[in-house]
């Protein structure tokens, strides 16, 4: 027993190791609750020094280190109630702290739920600051990280502690929810790790140097010690504590950088991203920043030609010096060059538009471009009329993964001969300066919330989420919103529906399509609206305007005909189906099933970039607990093929050895690349965490599979087999496994085995359901 000199002074008094027992014995028996609360009371009144008493308890036992409500724990509760009543048990001076310095080492072994209250007890916040301050370098010293920081935020020491040291262990141990909690409260730390963060991200930076002095550490995780991970964590943490970015230069470089990739990519590669639009954001993107446009330039160099790359660095200024070779003498070579073949090109593409995408059919001279309060009064004086149907769509530039969410910059209301397109950024300004902030929420609140209107969206939460995002004075409206039709909810009954559209049972004019593409070179498939168009009225919409900067002034014609288009093509839409909803595979009574309802669910607490959201008819199954009620027709591994993302090769390999034709990203490989080997190999892709919301969007439906990432890759195959119904046979094990890509015998068997222990498992609950309904 391990007792200071201050407890064994005690001349009177029970014992507190004899009042132990006791409790001990009350605690077995867990129905005798109520005796023990009154014994633990009792015991402490009869004490001569209940707060050592306490202490000389915790020593004697071991209970109260594991998890859970322990007797320590019990006794301790009890305690700090007690005292409340009976506050002359409290100690001061030199007895306080003697029993002080015994609780700390207590409280360096005790769990999570133990250390409030027996701070709270010990009056640990008034000892000499000082000595905590050792105390928790002494725990430090030992290794002891994870304790150690947890300590020092309970007793709020992190100002007198230097930030670098205290976190860098946790990092390396993956424990950055702590790394949170620690500078959570105190926005000088968090200013100070987001900038040594940065800093571990500058380019030339080698990573290794920090590793290499704790090598020695316990449950060390180097593979989650790396600049993606770090980039992902200062994002994450300039979010949350709502730290300006340009703290952080070295990582903002870094996204950028990939943001421009990411537009070469699209315009380049899927040739999806107009001219003009490529152009409004690379320059955007690369701003002034000299590191970006000589990363520009390299990037002109792999893509285009020097010509090209040239005409860019005339644009950006770079001085001669900057440029790669070939770059500078084409520079002097540049004269102004002639357009008339561009425009030439420009008009057959006009003319192939009309031919292979939906067109709007009313004037252009029906666009109304609406930028201040009177000229609104139009807008609203149509549409909130009684019996209106009006299709609501907004805009907002894409945000490429950057901090902060999308304000909305162009809201869009379509009738049956007109479409307003009202440029908030511009009545927000006037609101500011007139006056007038009020009268614009309220109509547009108005708009929602009167039943006999109804409106026309197609994915209205994030839309409302958005538009909250820009007008706070509109955080209620989903909660208000009466007489919508997501046309979004539409979308997911055709895909259940009876018509088989890959097959064409409904005639769609998808021929010239498919042929003008392959003419320019390039086939990407539809999603989303624009294939929910296509199903409907046989064109899909011109998506080349999507990724426009919509907050630059003035909007180009092509970005106008765009956003009328959206807004309108909805209308048309429902004006079809609840004509024939039969044709479509649709309930007759359609009209009266979604109008008058919401069909507007709660907000999700993290909204995605409109640009990166959720296919409408895509797998939404990321960590579903609900189950689809018609399962796919079961098939052999030999037939199911799948793309594994990077962060999941051990799953690959476990399904490789199961007879599965997998692909497995490289460690440096873009999470983009599975959707392009998904499209042209026909492969599932498996991926976990937010590259799913952006890969499943990407591909057809139920083409994109989201792995629960906390289960081991066993689990992980178990639970993709089960997902698309793979029946595995002894003769697929190690049918395709080769050399050390494969997984070791023992763990297949173990997989296999498992498998089997679950497939005859299924059948019997499967059997006991038939039995009971026969």
């Amino acid at each position: 027993m391990n007792q200071d000199s201050d407890s064994s002074d005690q001349p009177t008094g029970q014992d507190p190791l004899l009042l132990l027992k006791t409790l001990q014995l009350l605690w077995t028996k867990k129905e005798m609750k109520k005796q023990l609360k009154e014994e633990i009371r009792r015991g402490f009144a009869g004490l001569e020094d209940p707060l050592a008493g306490l202490l000389d308890m915790l020593e004697s036992s071991s209970d109260w280190k594991g998890k859970g409500h322990s007797l320590g724990y019990y006794i301790t509760t009890e305690l700090q109630l007690w005292i409340k009543e009976h506050p002359a048990v409290q100690q001061s001076g030199i007895k306080l702290k003697k029993l002080q310095a015994r609780v700390l080492r207590i409280l360096a072994q005790c769990p999570a739920n133990l250390l409030d209250p027996l701070i709270s007890i010990y009056q640990l916040h008034t000892a000499d600051r000082n000595y905590l301050l050792g105390h928790v370098s002494h725990l430090y010293h030992k290794g002891d990280y994870k304790e150690a920081a947890i300590l020092s935020i309970k007793l709020k020491l992190q100002p007198d502690q230097d930030v670098e040291k205290m976190c860098t262990p946790l990092l390396l141990q993956d424990k950055t929810n702590l790394v949170e909690d620690y500078v959570g409260e105190y926005p000088e730390l968090q200013s100070k790790l987001l900038q040594i963060l940065d800093t571990w991200c500058e380019p030339g930076f080698n990573i290794r140097d920090i590793t290499r002095q704790y090598q020695g550490l316990s449950r060390y995780k180097p593979d989650k010690f790396n600049r993606k991970m770090l980039s992902k964590l200062v994002f994450r943490l300039l979010d949350r504590f709502n730290v300006d970015p340009a703290l952080c230069p070295n990582v903002i470089n870094q996204r950028h950088l990939r943001t421009l990739n990411y537009l070469f990519y699209k315009r380049f590669v899927e040739k999806t991203m107009t001219q003009e639009n490529w152009t409004d954001h690379v320059q955007s993107t690369v701003g002034e920043n000299r590191w970006l446009q000589g990363h520009l330039i390299q990037l002109l160099i792999s893509y285009c030609d020097l010509k090209t790359a040239a005409r860019w660095a005339q644009r950006c200024n770079l001085p001669k010096e900057m440029l790669p070779y070939g770059v500078a003498d084409e520079l002097q070579k540049l004269q102004i060059q002639e357009r008339v073949e561009e425009a030439t090109k420009a008009d057959n593409y006009e003319e192939s538009k009309k031919k292979d995408y939906y067109q709007l059919p009313i004037p252009r001279a029906n666009i109304h471009f609406l930028q201040t309060w009177e000229e609104t009064l139009q807008c609203w004086e149509k549409v909130l009329r009684p019996g209106q149907v009006v299709g609501i769509d907004m805009e907002w530039r894409p945000s490429f993964g950057m901090v902060g969410k999308p304000r909305v910059s162009l809201l869009q209301i379509a009738l049956n001969d007109e479409v307003f397109l009202l440029d908030l950024p511009r009545l927000l300004e006037h609101a500011e300066t007139e006056g007038g902030k009020e009268k614009l929420p309220h109509f547009i609140q108005m708009l929602y919330s009167d039943a006999a209107i109804t409106k026309l969206g197609y994915g209205m939460s994030g839309d409302l989420s958005s538009l909250a995002a820009t007008w706070p004075a509109l955080k209620d409206t989903d909660k208000q919103a009466q007489g919508v039709v997501d046309l979004l909810t539409v979308d997911k009954q055709l895909q259940k529906s009876s018509i088989d559209w890959k097959k064409g049972s409904r005639k769609v004019d998808v021929l010239s399509l498919e042929q003008s593409n392959e003419d320019r070179g390039f086939r990407q498939p539809e999603k989303g609206l624009s294939l929910l168009v296509q199903h409907v009225l046989g064109k899909p919409l011109d998506k080349t305007e999507q990724l426009s900067n919509w907050e630059k002034r003035p909007l180009r014609e092509e970005q106008i005909l765009y956003a009328a288009s959206d807004a309108y093509c909805l209308l048309e839409i429902y004006e079809k189906l609840c004509k024939d909803p039969a044709s479509f595979g649709l309930s007759s009574d359609l009209t009266a099933s979604l109008v008058g309802k919401s069909s507007i669910k709660p907000t999700a607490k993290k909204q995605l970039n409109k640009q990166e959201v959720l296919s409408p008819s895509g797998q939404q199954c990321k960590g579903s607990k609900k189950e689809t009620s018609c399962r796919p027709a079961p098939i052999s591994p030999k037939e199911f093929s799948v793309v594994c993302d990077n962060m999941l090769q051990g799953l690959g390999r476990y399904l490789r050895c199961l007879g599965v034709d997998v692909q497995m990203l490289e460690n440096e490989d873009d999470h983009r690349k599975a959707a392009e080997i998904a499209r042209q190999e026909g492969r599932v892709i498996l991926t976990s965490g937010l590259p799913y919301q952006t890969l499943q969007s990407q591909v057809a439906e139920g083409r994109c599979f989201s792995v629960n990432c906390s289960e081991k890759a066993k689990e992980q195959a178990l639970q993709v087999l089960k997902h698309f119904n793979v029946q595995v046979s002894l003769a697929d094990i190690f049918s395709r496994c080769q050399g050390k890509s494969a997984i070791s015998q023992n763990d297949a068997v173990s997989l296999t085995g498992l498998l089997l222990y679950r497939v005859v498992e299924a059948s019997f609950s499967l059997n006991e359901k038939l039995d009971a309904c026969c």
